[in-house]
Formats: C-alpha cells, sequence, structure tokens
C-alpha cells in the first residue's frame, strides 16, 4: 500500500496498531514524572516531619491520579472529535467538485508529505476514497476506552517510584535525594526511548539532555521555596 492511500484511508478511520504509539507511552510517563518531582521537591527537608512527608506522599499520588483521569478524559474528546472531522472531511470531499475535492485533501496533507504530492497523486486518493465505503460505527470504540486507561495508568504509575522512598524511610533528607537519583534515572531511560523512536542517531545524547531537564526543574523548585 502507498503512503497516500495510507493518508486516504487514515482520514476516513484512524485504526492504531498498538495500544498507544511509543510517543504517547513516553510523554504520558514524563507528565507524570515532572508532576511528581514538583510536589515532592516542596518539601524543606530542614522542616520536615514524618506527617509532611506522609502530607507530600499523599498530595503526590492524589495529583497524578487527577491529573491521569483529566488527561485520559482530553484523549477521549480528542480521538472524537479527529475523527468526526474526517468523517466530514470525507463526505465534502465525496460530495464536491473535482477542483473542490483536491483542495481539501491538498490542505489535509502534513506540509512534508503535500510538498512532494503532485495532481495525480491527489486525483488518485480522490477515486480510491470515491470507491470506499464511509466508516459508520461509533465516534469512540470500545479500543478507545482502552487506551484512555492506559494513559490513566502511565500518568499514575510514574508516581510510585518517586515517592516510595518516602514509605521506607524517615530521614526526609535521604528519601528525597534518592526520589530526585530516581527522577533523573527514568528521565534518562525516558528520553533515551525517545531519542530512539525519532530516529536519533545518538539516543543516550538525548537521554542525557532529558536527565538534565530534569535536574534544572529540581533545582528550580528548590530555588523557589521548596
Amino acid at each position: 500500500m502507498d503512503e497516500p492511500e495510507i493518508l486516504l484511508k487514515g482520514m476516513v478511520a484512524q485504526e492504531r496498531d498498538r495500544l498507544l504509539e511509543p510517543i504517547d507511552r513516553i510523554s504520558e510517563i514524563l507528565f507524570g514524572l515532572i508532576m511528581a518531582v514538583t510536589i515532592v521537591g516542596s518539601i524543606s527537608i530542614a522542616t520536615a516531619g514524618r506527617e509532611d512527608m506522609r502530607s507530600i506522599t499523599i498530595a503526590a499520588l492524589g495529583c497524578n491520579l487527577a491529573w491521569g483521569l483529566v488527561d485520559a478524559v482530553m484523549y477521549l474528546i480528542r480521538t472524537a472529535t479527529e475523527r468526526s472531522r474526517n468523517r466530514v472531511l470525507s463526505e465534502h470531499i465525496v460530495s464536491a467538485d473535482v477542483d473542490t475535492a483536491h483542495r481539501l485533501i491538498a490542505e489535509t496533507l502534513p506540509d512534508h508529505v503535500a510538498a512532494i504530492t503532485g495532481p495525480d497523486e491527489i486525483e488518485g486518493m480522490r477515486r480510491r476514497l470515491l470507491g470506499l465505503e464511509l466508516d459508520g460505527r461509533p465516534t469512540l470504540r470500545p479500543r478507545d476506552y482502552l487506551e484512555a486507561g492506559g494513559i490513566f495508568l502511565l500518568v499514575v504509575l510514574a508516581t510510585f517510584p518517586v515517592v516510595v522512598p518516602f514509605l521506607l524511610t524517615s530521614n526526609a533528607a535521604l528519601a528525597l535525594h534518592v526520589s530526585h537519583a530516581i527522577t533523573l534515572g527514568m528521565l534518562f531511560f525516558a528520553g533515551f526511548a525517545l531519542g530512539r523512536h525519532a530516529g536519533h542517531s545518538k539516543p543516550l545524547r538525548t537521554g542525557v539532555w532529558m536527565a538534565l531537564f530534569g535536574a534544572v526543574l529540581i533545582g528550580a523548585v528548590k530555588a523557589l521555596g521548596g
């Protein structure tokens, strides 16, 4: 199947081969990590007691539960919106005259694809679209809810390694240092995975930059009163 046909079918019905794309999985883990480290970073080592540590731990877990829920709901809204838009666009292309259909298809293509797509390819897309049966299934499907649940779990689970040290020791300074080390390690591996997915020749460099970003974030939190 050539690229124009893949793009054309993507306008009619967006289907995913995997539960979540790598960029989605990595992004959700990063969101959860950054959210957790900013909350945990608000602990003052000099004054933190056992109750303070417990409160911060509960706050970090609660915040990421809320963030995971919001992110999952927004994923469903985004999916439903894009799928509805694709259906309407497909209907407009089918019912439009040739010139209008060509313009609609060209406007839908990503810039890097439009730059190498000529009139013949666009006309081929239009003809294939005319021969396709438009998707009449519900806007949101069971798989979409499963993916939303996966997003929720990724955000929440990313919190646990960061807060576990506070559950294992009453030493606030030790727990905070271990938590920061775990966060930086997870950011490195997330950045490494992101670099590999992007096709970078040196994904380790992406991992290092992501870890450095985490270190700067931790430093900023401390400077602001953490």
